[in-house]
């Protein structure tokens, strides 16, 4: 049985734009590529334990979108959406990133670019989070976002696991 590690993503701020997360997961890119960009999949880790993905809609292919909500344990909706820019099965995908909650969030978009990087049936992923400005990158942060990321995290590399199974 794969040995998980619960809570070791690792958060930096390489600039005053950007956040770059960093976690290892104990299965296959492929098999962590299917679980983050399968939306039945999606639905089961993206909230953590914060809520319920009601929506995960993913169509996946350049110019695609994407938009998933969350009901919050609290009762309140929390959604995000973008557009994918890159798609590189198992390996990269670049998206734009969007939260509902602020005014003009499409233009407030972050840029993702996600890399799979697997090394003996390992895969560190790489997320980096590009701001379009510090304040974003810093509303980001102060948002609480890694506790909840964390949580996300775990339950992707559960769920990819789980699918070696």
């Amino acid at each position: 049985m794969a040995m998980t590690s619960s809570g070791t993503a690792k958060v930096t701020l390489p600039t005053d734009t950007q956040i770059m997360i960093t976690r290892e997961f104990d299965a296959p890119a492929r098999l962590v590529w299917r679980a983050y960009t399968t939306p039945e999949l999606i639905k089961r880790w993206w909230g953590g334990e914060r809520g319920t993905v009601t929506i995960a809609d993913v169509d996946l292919r350049v110019g695609g979108r994407w938009r998933y909500v969350l009901v919050a344990n609290g009762g309140f909706e929390v959604a995000f959406h973008g557009e994918y820019r890159e798609i590189v099965p198992n390996e990269r995908l670049v998206n734009t990133e969007a939260f509902e909650g602020i005014p003009d969030a499409d233009e407030q978009a972050a840029l993702v670019t996600i890399s799979f990087i697997e090394k003996d049936g390992r895969t560190v992923l790489e997320m980096l989070v590009e701001h379009r400005n510090q304040e974003g990158r810093d509303a980001h942060i102060n948002s609480g976002m890694e506790g909840g990321m964390q949580e996300s995290m775990d339950l992707l590399e559960r769920i990819a696991v789980s699918l070696a199974e």
